[in-house]
């Protein structure tokens, strides 16, 4: 066998023992990330009577229709804020999402959303830059004063909001909307491993701030 041979067969082995360990290594840091965002749980509420009562809600966004049918998880994120509303648990909403362009109005489309549901306009706070679910969270503090707030969406959303926003310092807890089947949705329960590891890169690694600042809005009135 010529040396040449057998230095290739040993570079193949090397390839193939660095790929399988890259291959666990990255199992480990997504199963880490996920068990540490996980422990947001304890601060999640399935049931209305279980559910804090705080001063304001932050509704996170999306669309409200996928492929010109009703989103399902807009739809019943919508019918939990209401249901929090109506319980008397909260005074207040921001509705938090995405506004990048005129076509595209997530906060908007949730406002008019809750408005027919009988939520008085007037107690609904667009925020338009929620880009991400950080930005969210965070602006929920730095735009809209808010230190302690219920987030509604679905559990597994809940669970990444809240990590996200103790690590900033703030004290949500989370009502949590009707799920989804994953049969109708695997894309969407699939996507939240990665996002759960940009969770912590953000938060631990880049420190990440939100996109856009932006003018204080007052809501403090509604405390008591």
């Amino acid at each position: 066998m010529s040396l040449s041979l057998i230095l290739c067969r040993l570079t193949w082995k090397k390839v193939m023992l660095l790929s399988v360990l890259g291959f666990w290594l990255i199992v480990l840091i997504i199963w880490s990330c996920d068990a540490w965002v996980r422990r947001s749980s304890i601060y999640c509420h399935h049931q209305i009577e279980t559910a804090p009562a705080m001063p304001v809600a932050l509704v996170l966004g999306c669309s409200p229709k996928v492929a010109g049918s009703p989103n399902m998880f807009f739809t019943h994120r919508m019918e939990a804020a209401a249901t929090l509303y109506k319980a008397g648990k909260v005074k207040a909403f921001i509705v938090s999402g995405d506004n990048a362009t005129h076509q595209y109005d997530e906060p908007t489309a949730m406002k008019a959303d809750l408005v027919a549901r009988g939520i008085p306009a007037d107690i609904i706070y667009c925020d338009y830059a929620g880009f991400r679910t950080l930005d969210s969270v965070v602006r929920a503090d730095t735009i809209f004063g808010q230190k302690r707030f219920l987030i509604v969406s679905q559990h597994f959303h809940n669970e990444r909001a809240i990590f996200l926003a103790r690590q900033h310092g703030l004290e949500p807890e989370g009502f949590d909307a009707k799920d989804v089947s994953r049969r109708f949705a695997p894309s969407t329960y699939y996507r939240e491993f990665l996002a759960r590891v940009q969770a912590v890169i953000d938060v631990v690694i880049l420190h990440t701030q939100p996109k856009y600042a932006g003018p204080k809005v007052d809501i403090n009135q509604l405390r008591e």
